[in-house]
């Protein structure tokens, strides 16, 4: 990690800082990430879990995901990643990475199973994320197979999902 990367504060989200998040998230995304999949799963979730965590630097709130507790066909234990935004001028120095790290360790001290998410491959793959095996997990709408990803929380748990996504009551 750089000096940089050591030198932001990394912590669980606060009810405080959604204003800041909403306006990261306008920054880093079109206004058409509303109408995404994943969107409609965080629908009706609380906008913050205690999962969800930012970066910040100088008071500055630089970079942030949310973590969304689902079922997958029923089932507890798996929570759905993202939004992961960090500011567009400080892209590439590691903040996200830290922040994925951070709640991958909070996800498993608490005990969940899976993490799952729908992003690329290429970015996604070097933090330990694989390709869901295509129809095993379903989101309420459209999603490319090959971009519906999951990292293994507890070993042998992507075997034991199957279904529709959902967010947690």
């Amino acid at each position: 990690m750089t000096s940089d990367v050591l030198a932001v504060e990394t912590r669980p989200a606060v009810p405080e800082d959604l204003p800041a998040i909403v306006a990261l998230q306008a920054l880093a995304f079109s206004p058409g990430r509303f109408a995404r999949t994943a969107y409609r799963v965080r629908e009706g979730a609380p906008d913050l879990s205690p999962y969800c965590r930012v970066a910040v630097q100088a008071d500055r709130l630089i970079a942030a995901v949310r973590m969304t507790e689902v079922t997958i066909g029923g089932r507890p234990g798996a929570l759905l990643l993202g939004p992961l935004a960090v500011t567009p001028e400080l892209a590439g120095r590691g903040y996200a990475r830290r922040l994925v790290a951070e709640v991958l360790d909070a996800a498993r001290a608490r005990g969940e199973a899976l993490v799952l998410l729908v992003g690329d491959m290429a970015y996604y793959g070097r933090l330990g994320f694989i390709r869901v095996p295509p129809g095993q997990i379903r989101l309420p709408g459209p999603v490319d197979p090959a971009r519906l990803l999951a990292v293994e929380i507890e070993a042998g748990a992507l075997e034991k999902f199957r279904g529709m996504v959902a967010a947690r009551s």
